[in-house]
């Protein structure tokens, strides 16, 4: 039996939503599987309803005084569980996990978007200084795209990248059709014949709402009566709730984003940078046209039948995208309907097998090459915990 430890400082949004599914995948493998993560937000919960073991991990986003205590913990978690791999999710799992166990057990990591593109300045260099520098104590970089693994190597990542691109559950996300979308309007309160764009993500400089916001004077301007839904939580939320115009709505962070895509008109996904956003997938497999970014990791989901790529950081080119969906549901509908064709090449199983396989393949105990000598991390040598 296989013994993985996934390791996540985020608890929300689309890493987490990642790492319960590939933690329960794994589980029912038959692999010996848990999950250390602060107790705070869903994840904890999500896993419990998965029957997958949850490892209490406290840990901040950033960088900072807590990491030695944050180093602490987690090696304590380590000896006890004694994993035969470890597969970090995403910058701070990352930083803590490596710097711990620097290659003794064979070493998964996950930027899930990489850590520098969120920096500036000094930040942004010694973070890309780290990354390149971890990559020692790294059996395998797994990229959620290919834009995510370009970037890696044209910033001089060295070691096995390998991508494993982001999947949707077809089974759960799946066209909505004009009853399920008058279902989900009357659900939101939402009029019928409102035109709404529905932006999800977590409300933060990545994610670029802020770019939307400042573009719906735009769009309200060639669509009068145009709602726009921001549908999530985060730390800018409340400074653009203050200087918002008419016809934007804030809804907080859900755990089913179904009824706000069954809902909407158009999807708008204005971020600065992305690895492989689950909520991409999930619109086109609801049959929803996208209005995104051009950054690595939407650029290769978004087609021009699907939808619109616009320059990042360009509000007007992104009110166009919009007011044009919004006025003329014929190409939208055209849109949605290639998008569910396109959300098909992104089928999660396939993905969930291809991610299990490499896990296999750099893990001993499976008869893999391992990363490492394969002796464990932490003080004492007892028997893993088992359920």
């Amino acid at each position: 039996m296989i013994g993985v430890l996934h390791v996540a400082q985020p608890v929300e949004g689309g890493v987490a939503v990642y790492v319960a599914a590939v933690a329960a995948d794994q589980a029912r493998r038959g692999w010996d599987v848990a999950v250390a993560c602060p107790g705070r937000g869903r994840l904890p919960a999500e896993l419990a309803a998965l029957g997958v073991r949850w490892l209490e991990w406290e840990a901040g986003r950033s960088p900072g005084p807590g990491v030695p205590g944050e180093a602490r913990r987690l090696r304590r978690l380590l000896g006890r569980f004694r994993p035969d791999a470890v597969h970090l999710h995403s910058a701070k799992a990352g930083l803590v996990g490596r710097a711990v166990i620097r290659g003794a057990v064979p070493t998964l990591f996950q930027p899930h978007g990489w850590s520098w593109l969120a920096a500036r300045g000094a930040t942004a260099r010694a973070a890309l200084a780290w990354e390149r520098a971890a990559t020692r104590w790294t059996s395998l970089l797994v990229c959620v795209g290919e834009g995510e693994a370009d970037l890696a190597r044209s910033h001089g990542l060295r070691g096995d990248v390998t991508v494993v691109r982001n999947g949707v559950d077809l089974g759960r996300f799946r066209p909505a059709g004009p009853g399920v979308r008058t279902a989900a309007r009357a659900l939101l309160g939402v009029p019928e014949r409102v035109p709404l764009a529905v932006c999800p993500g977590r409300v933060t400089r990545q994610k670029g709402q802020d770019l939307l916001v400042a573009a719906w004077g735009r769009v309200r301007a060639e669509v009068p009566g145009a709602r726009l839904a921001i549908v999530g939580d985060g730390d800018l939320r409340p400074v653009l709730r203050s200087c918002a115009g008419p016809g934007i709505a804030f809804a907080d962070a859900v755990a089913d984003l179904r009824p706000w895509y069954a809902a909407a008109d158009v999807v708008v996904l204005p971020s600065r940078w992305e690895g492989l956003p689950l909520t991409a997938l999930e619109a086109l497999a609801s049959g929803r046209p996208l209005v995104a970014s051009a950054v690595p990791g939407l650029s290769e989901v978004v087609t021009g039948e699907v939808g619109a790529l616009v320059p990042a950081g360009d509000p007007a080119a992104l009110a166009e995208a919009v007011a044009v969906r919004l006025r003329h549901p014929g190409l939208a509908a055209r849109e949605g309907e290639a998008g569910i064709a396109r959300a098909a090449d992104f089928d999660v199983r396939p993905a969930l097998d291809r991610l299990a396989s490499l896990t296999a393949a750099v893990t001993p105990a499976a008869g893999g090459t391992g990363g490492g000598c394969g002796a464990g991390v932490g003080s004492g040598g007892g028997t893993r915990v088992r359920r």
